[in-house]
């Protein structure tokens, strides 16, 4: 009895010993951000300390680890540039100079390890992209990608509630109110969020939204609705949310002035439609997948159809859209119909779009002539005098002695006033397309093209490739070729809004 109960003591020891030698895992794993994506990094504590092993730096970073057994020291290079760490030394040598470490280097097993300072204080000054290591977050973010600090606080319990959401450095941002949520998106490449653990008053929680880059504020029951402002000061954005009580909402006073950006007391906000929260530019986008219906446009020779092409990539743009930068993405169909030529550009007329981009796949009489092109309007005299004219809009007389401009447009000549604006438009997917896909002989060109003349906004067409070319049908079918072409007319979309926002009077 005595013998089994020291066997068991002794089988406990050791294995409290291997644990200590190993470490534990942290409570919270350490997630590297990188334009490509996410994916954790291993770390483990040991001794009050969290370290990384040498060779899952090497691993993820290209790094070359060589032990020098003489010398007793570690060396990493990473091109032609070397850190020195001594097992002894809570410090390295990064190019001879010394940089402090909260601990040194340790051996566990065949393994090294290191800090995870190690990562922003020694890799980072030889590394060719930034390395930012946010222990409180447990984000490591490497590359040039735009990862705003989003914290929230209730500023009273109320009623009102009121809440504010901080975005540092500041990002463009829009809000929208659904079905008792107030959703803040940002446009960045990831959030690092700093958010209450619970609930306060009339919000229920502000929590990360259920699309990438948000914070949903969650609305309790019997709320009024929301008003929403926004500022900005020393790169910082703030929104600022008052959640009412529904009788304060249903009876606001006469006097009362809502905030700059906010909805009017009591009413409610459409839940498709982003508040302007001080922005300008690209907000409402309509995307026109071609053909569809009994119109299967171009088939390839191995059986594949352009109307089932243009509406897979115009669905993964508009997640794209929808999910990162938070617009208002329509398409001209999103199933199998047949809508008219006119019918296209009257969608985007009616809803208001700031942007129209109609998706095609091409055909040639011979298999030879491959890769992407970008179409815009070409204007024939009739419209050129009619760009001409939309600069001299017709004013009417109203009370008091004054005039009002009313534009007046023939409908299939509404795309005139957009010529300059589709050029630019076009230029830039073109661009973004080249650095994804197979261009063709001429990827820019002018056409007449009636889709696009009736559009009253910057409009472009999209040919994605040639299903008459073998291997432009061979990529087609494919989803990498799919998502890279949604992923170039993406960046297109984000560099046109730039350029948008940017213009007077716009």
């Amino acid at each position: 009895m005595r013998r089994t109960a020291a066997f068991t003591l002794t089988a406990v020891l050791l294995v409290l010993a291997l644990v200590q030698a190993q470490g534990t895992p942290p409570p919270t794993p350490l997630t590297l951000v990188t334009r490509e994506g996410r994916r954790p990094v291993p770390t483990t504590i040991l001794s009050g300390q969290e370290l990384v092993a040498l060779d899952d730096i090497a691993a993820l970073f290209q790094v070359t680890v060589r032990e020098d057994t003489l010398a007793g020291g570690i060396t990493l290079t990473y091109r032609g540039r070397t850190i020195v760490a001594s097992p002894d030394q809570p410090m390295v040598s990064v190019e001879g100079k010394l940089v402090p470490l909260p601990s040194a280097a340790v051996r566990s097993g065949r393994r090294w390890l290191v800090p995870v300072e190690f990562l922003s204080r020694a890799l980072a000054p030889i590394y060719d992209q930034r390395i930012d290591l946010r222990r409180v977050s447990r984000l490591l973010i490497v590359g040039d990608i735009r990862v705003p600090r989003v914290t929230a606080r209730f500023e009273s319990v109320g009623p009102p509630t009121r809440a504010t959401i901080e975005i540092t450095p500041a990002a463009p941002f829009n809000v929208v109110t659904d079905a008792g949520r107030v959703i803040v998106r940002v446009d960045a490449d990831a959030l690092d969020l700093a958010l209450p653990g619970g609930g306060n008053g009339l919000i229920e929680q502000i929590r990360a939204g259920d699309q990438p880059n948000s914070v949903t504020v969650a609305i309790a029951g019997g709320a009024g609705a929301p008003r929403v402002s926004s500022s900005s000061a020393e790169n910082t954005a703030r929104v600022s949310v008052e959640v009412p009580s529904a009788t304060a909402a249903a009876e606001p006073s006469a006097s009362a002035t809502p905030p700059p950006g906010a909805a009017p007391p009591g009413a409610a906000t459409p839940s498709d439609t982003p508040l302007e929260l001080g922005r300008i530019g690209v907000e409402t986008i309509v995307i026109d997948p071609g053909h569809g219906g009994d119109d299967t446009g171009v088939r390839g020779p191995g059986g594949i159809e352009e109307k089932q092409v243009t509406l897979d990539v115009a669905r993964r743009l508009r997640e794209r859209l929808e999910s990162r930068l938070g617009l208002r993405v329509l398409l001209t169909r999103d199933d199998d119909r047949a809508v008219g030529i006119d019918e296209r550009a009257a969608t985007a007329n009616n809803s208001k779009a700031d942007l129209f981009l109609s998706l095609h796949v091409n055909a040639a009489l011979g298999p030879s002539i491959s890769g992407a092109e970008v179409y815009h309007l070409q204007l024939d005299r009739e419209g050129e005098d009619a760009r001409r004219d939309a600069a001299e809009a017709v004013r009417l007389p109203i009370l008091g002695g004054n005039t009002r401009a009313i534009d007046i447009v023939r409908w299939d000549l509404a795309q005139a006033a957009h010529v300059e604006d589709s050029a630019i438009f076009a230029g830039l997917l073109e661009a973004e397309l080249r650095r994804h896909v197979p261009m063709s002989a001429r990827p820019v060109q002018q056409a007449a093209m009636r889709v696009l003349t009736g559009a009253n906004m910057p409009a472009a067409l999209v040919e994605m490739a040639y299903l008459s070319n073998p291997e432009d049908e061979s990529r087609a079918r494919g989803d990498d070729f799919r998502n890279d072409v949604a992923q170039a007319l993406f960046d297109a979309i984000v560099r046109f809004r730039a350029y948008a926002e940017g213009q007077p009077g716009r």
